[in-house]
């Protein structure tokens, strides 16, 4: 099971990543496994407003339909339209052309550092995941 050190997480099995328009989003290797093979994606809205912990768009795997929960809050300004016609590059490579949307964080630096920092860090994503087994 992959978890990337310089990744953030959610307990909802999110990672983020620092880009320059704000964070990449996507699932984690434990999430995209436990699915089973992806199928669909809903991708959310660009300039729609997420809020973080509540639902921001759908993936169907063979085995259901679950929700991708936005790990903070702020404006999806891209996303990856490359899983409309490929999701399955979300089992292949969660953590690189499986990626979901990237949103923009309200706030100063030092307020965006601050939520990055209220995540988990790959030791304990690992712990929480650990649990969950």
């Amino acid at each position: 099971m992959e978890i990337p050190a310089e990744l953030r997480y959610s307990s909802d099995h999110e990672w983020v990543r620092s880009v320059d328009a704000g964070v990449q989003v996507g699932i984690t290797d434990f999430a995209q496994d436990a699915l089973g093979d992806v199928v669909f994606v809903e991708l959310p809205e660009v300039g729609a407003q997420v809020t973080a912990d509540e639902a921001m768009c759908e993936i169907e795997s063979t085995k259901s339909v679950s929700d991708l929960f936005a790990p903070l809050s702020g404006e999806v300004v891209e996303v990856n339209v490359t899983l409309e016609d490929e999701p399955q590059l979300v089992n292949e490579s969660p953590y690189g052309d499986g990626w979901i949307c990237v949103i923009a964080l309200p706030g100063d630096a030092d307020a965006v550092h601050a939520e990055m920092e209220a995540l988990l860090d790959a030791d304990g994503y690992a712990a929480l995941i650990a649990e969950d087994s």
